[in-house]
């Protein structure tokens, strides 16, 4: 699983030593091979050599993984089931990198028609007339990929392809393949083309792609051209959508040869190893402050107040991360203009007074992720009005968790003792690192409990004030200190009065 990027828009520029003609292509001794035989044969090096066959993907070794390879090793054509955010799209474009770096084409070919397989009566012509003078070129693999998302909108012209009334006008016949303009898939001939949300496809629409996976041609407005395209057919959809929004239809079902269920991470430390992975993150994220957004991850899912048929995508974590990461950046800029205006300089902030206050995530800027993303989970309905209060519960719900699993054992009796006599710790969104350190200063076990959450020998004083602030929140929690938030937004912790 991870998240979507889109394939690289730059074209690379063919090494010079290929060949360039037929000629030189036989004599070579190139082989022709089918796009599923290709596709096997490399997987099959990567595995013999042990190198990673699908690059990115996190979570899945023990179980899609597998049925992907087996799929594809059969020569099946395939759909991923799964809720949103598990990663389907990403998987299915990582499968263009178990292609050829290289394949060669008849120069100019629409369909990338293979110089030892042409497909069309022109590309035939071609051939036979140019014989080993024939010109061929070269395409990169990251070219053999097409993608559609289906949409209720997307014609047979836009899959398939439709007559161009302007090639009829100029003299062609119907029959005549030179009058058609080719759609998405045949244009992805020797390659691998991808429906994302396949059910969202009107069902007239899906009926086109039956003669795609079964008998390898196509029909355009009622003329069959014999075209046996060669490529992978790859499909995904969410389960609800395929049961209820949308289906996919019978006979296009039993055309794919796999059908395989991805899923959320099952472990813990493959979603934290996610949330590394894909967050990009503007600041520095403590790794308990990614095991709490991880685990509420996990929590939300869990929850019997979301509806589990929508799901609660990897981006949910990730987003989570970022935005933690954005509000610690956001606190050390806003700290570093206080401290300039407060010093009468009059300047703007400044790479001196930024650095001033590093740019540290406490767990505490999570509490802006219950309202932010909201929108990314489906609640059931009855809980309208109630979303951020079930998130914050299980913000919480995860904190305490964290702060368990992470400190347990440990005596933390020094910070109790900070507030026996009344005193109390104000923390917040734009309370500066040395300002927290400054109010608990020094306490038994801190170095203890600094070394638990990995921060090392010599943490810096913005990481020490983030594990500061997570032993207050996970007290708190567990019932050993008071809380308060002031009309401010600043928390103070106390004793439990």
């Amino acid at each position: 699983m991870g998240r979507v990027t889109a394939p690289n828009p730059v074209i690379p520029v063919p090494p010079a030593d290929l060949p360039r003609t037929l000629g030189e292509l036989r004599a070579a001794g190139h082989r022709y091979r089918t796009v599923k035989q290709e596709l096997r044969d490399n997987l099959i090096a990567r595995m013999r050599t042990g190198a990673d066959r699908f690059p990115g993907i996190v979570g899945y070794e023990d179980t899609v993984l597998p049925e992907v390879e087996r799929a594809l090793l059969a020569g099946h054509d395939l759909v991923l089931l799964g809720e949103r955010g598990q990663g389907k799209t990403r998987l299915i474009r990582s499968l263009a990198a178990l292609l050829d770096e290289w394949t060669p084409v008849i120069a100019g070919s629409v369909l990338n028609e293979h110089p030892l397989h042409p497909l069309t009566p022109a590309s035939r012509a071609r051939v036979a007339e140019a014989g080993d003078d024939l010109p061929v070129g070269w395409l990169h693999r990251s070219m053999r990929y097409g993608e559609k998302l289906a949409t209720p909108d997307t014609s047979v012209g836009d899959l398939i392809g439709d007559v161009d009334p302007i090639r009829i006008a100029e003299g062609r016949t119907l029959g005549d393949p030179e009058t058609i303009h080719f759609g998405l898939v045949p244009r992805t001939n020797r390659g691998i083309f991808a429906v994302n949300e396949l059910p969202d496809l009107a069902e007239r629409i899906q009926v086109a792609l039956l003669n795609v996976l079964e008998e390898r041609d196509i029909q355009v407005r009622g003329y069959q051209l014999r075209l046996p395209l060669d490529l992978l057919l790859v499909a995904s959809a969410n389960p609800e959508d395929y049961t209820n929004r949308g289906r996919i239809i019978t006979p296009l079902k039993d055309r794919f040869g796999a059908e395989i269920r991805t899923h959320y991470p099952v472990e813990l430390e493959l979603e934290l190893a996610l949330i590394r992975q894909e967050a990009d993150l503007v600041a520095e994220v403590p790794e308990h402050v990614l095991e709490v957004l991880a685990r509420f991850a996990r929590t939300v899912r869990e929850s019997p107040s979301v509806d589990p048929r929508s799901g609660v995508s990897a981006r949910f974590a990730i987003a989570a991360a970022e935005t933690v990461a954005a509000a610690a950046l956001r606190r050390a800029a806003l700290l570093a203009a206080d401290s300039a205006s407060r010093s009468g300089s009059g300047s703007g902030p400044g790479d001196e007074a930024v650095r001033a206050e590093a740019a540290v995530a406490r767990v505490g800027d999570a509490v802006s992720v219950t309202s932010t993303l909201r929108g990314k989970v489906e609640f059931e309905s009855g809980e309208e009005g109630r979303e951020v209060e079930i998130l914050a519960h299980l913000l919480r719900t995860a904190t305490a968790e964290t702060f368990r699993a992470r400190l347990a054992g440990l005596d933390l009796s020094g910070f109790t003792d900070l507030v026996a006599e009344g005193t109390v710790i104000e923390t917040g969104e734009l309370v500066g690192s040395a300002d927290l350190l400054r109010q608990v200063g020094t306490v038994p076990g801190l170095a203890k409990v600094l070394d638990r959450l990995g921060m090392g020998d010599a943490p810096t004083p913005a990481e020490a004030a983030a594990g500061v602030e997570f032993v207050l929140e996970g007290l708190h929690l567990t019932r050993r200190l008071g809380k308060d938030v002031t009309d401010s937004g600043r928390t103070v912790y106390g004793g439990r009065g």
